[in-house]
């Protein structure tokens, strides 16, 4: 998986790699589909969610240029194998899943996996996480028609966040902002499809 699919196509962070050989990915996915856990494409996690394709996976997650330090957000643990992947780069991550039921069930394969630095919540991940803020970097897994203002608010100083924007059904891009001097510097990375963010996000 690695070597053919997130290699090959340009991720090049030896840690970022490394840790995408560790994770067992097939832990996070739905029993039924274990069979394809590696293949390069995402997959029905339930409730409506997917788990990213392997290589977005680690593009992201090369994006944020972690060196093991850092706290970071994540909004929509999903199946919770990114939070595994951040878990074994960055110092603490705290990560927001709304549908309780995959929140839940990510919560326990991540402490039965011993991802202990890992800190699970069920919430609206639109406001982030105020009382643990601010955060080295931040990730978001759902796609906003725009970047949540409480976000950009939350991000330190010399922070990332990398975070798929554009509508349901239309063109999204993976877009990454960069905190430097107080002030955000945005650049597109590649176009995306990914489930939209629900909650708060879609009574603006």
């Amino acid at each position: 998986m690695v070597a053919e699919q997130i290699e090959r196509r340009g991720v090049k962070d030896p840690r970022v790699l490394e840790v995408m050989r560790m994770v067992p990915r097939h832990e996070f996915v739905p029993e039924e589909e274990r069979h394809e856990a590696y293949d390069d494409r995402p997959l029905p996690i339930g409730h409506g969610q997917t788990i990213s394709q392997p290589y977005i996976v680690a593009l992201m997650t090369e994006a944020l240029g972690l060196k093991g330090t850092e706290k970071v957000l994540e909004v929509g643990t999903g199946s919770g194998y990114q939070a595994a992947v951040l878990s074994g780069l960055a110092k603490e991550v705290f990560t927001i899943e709304i549908v309780e039921p995959l929140g839940e069930r990510a919560a326990e394969v991540l402490k039965r996996l011993g991802y202990t630095n890992v800190t699970a919540r069920m919430g609206d991940g639109y406001r982030g996480w105020r009382e643990e803020a601010p955060f080295d970097a931040i990730i978001v897994t759902c796609a906003p028609d725009a970047v949540p203002e409480p976000l950009v608010h939350q991000l330190a100083e010399g922070g990332r966040m990398i975070i798929p924007v554009g509508p349901e059904g239309k063109a999204q891009q993976l877009v990454l902002l960069k905190r430097r001097h107080g002030k955000l510097h945005q650049q597109e990375i590649l176009p995306v499809r990914f489930v939209p963010m629900t909650g708060e996000v879609r009574e603006r």
